[in-house]
C-alpha cells in the first residue's frame, strides 16, 4: 500500500505543478516567477522560492507522518519529495542546465520535454503561455522528436 500511496502522489504531483505553473507562477506570484523567463545576472533566481513552496509541505509530511509510526502522510511526503528530485534534474539539470551532469543525453522523451519547455519559454510575459508540465508533455514534441531522429539517420540519396 505505501508503494502506492508514493507513486499516486508522485504522478498527482505533475498535475499539481502544471496547476501552480499555470495558475500561481503565472498568476499572483508572477513576481517571484518572471525572472525567471526574463533572466536576470547570478546563479540562483527569485523563482527559486517554489523550491520551499513544494519542500515545506513534504517536509512536514514526513514529519508528522513518523512521529507515532510511519502512516500514510509519510508515503505522501516522499511522493512530494521524489517528485521534487525529478523535477529539479528534468527542470534545472536537463532543460536549464544549470549543472552540467547530463550534456550529452540525446534520448527522444528528453528532447521532446526540452521542447515543450523552450515553448513555454518563448513567452516573456505572464499571459498566452503553453506547456506548463513538466514530465508529461503533448505528444506533437514527441512526434518532432521521433521526427528529428528519423532525419538524423536517413541515408543520403
Amino acid at each position: 500500500m505505501a508503494a502506492l500511496i508514493v507513486i499516486g502522489t508522485f504522478f498527482f504531483m505533475e498535475f499539481m505543478a502544471w496547476f501552480m505553473h499555470k495558475y500561481v507562477m503565472h498568476g499572483f506570484m508572477w513576481y517571484f516567477h518572471e525572472d525567471h523567463h526574463v533572466p536576470e545576472p547570478g546563479f540562483f533566481e527569485k523563482n527559486d522560492v517554489f523550491f520551499l513552496i513544494f519542500a515545506i509541505p513534504s517536509s512536514l509530511l514526513f514529519i508528522f507522518g513518523s512521529l507515532n509510526g510511519i502512516d500514510s502522510r509519510f508515503f505522501i511526503g516522499m511522493g512530494i519529495a521524489i517528485y521534487g528530485v525529478c523535477y529539479f534534474l528534468v527542470h534545472d539539470v536537463l532543460i536549464h542546465r544549470r549543472f552540467k551532469w547530463f550534456d550529452k543525453t540525446n534520448n527522444v522523451y528528453f528532447r521532446a520535454i526540452r521542447k515543450a519547455h523552450k515553448v513555454h519559454h518563448k513567452h516573456r510575459g505572464k499571459e498566452e503561455g503553453e506547456c506548463f508540465g513538466m514530465l508529461i508533455v503533448p505528444w506533437k514534441y514527441f512526434r518532432a522528436a521521433m521526427d528529428y531522429d528519423r532525419k538524423r539517420t536517413k541515408p543520403a540519396g
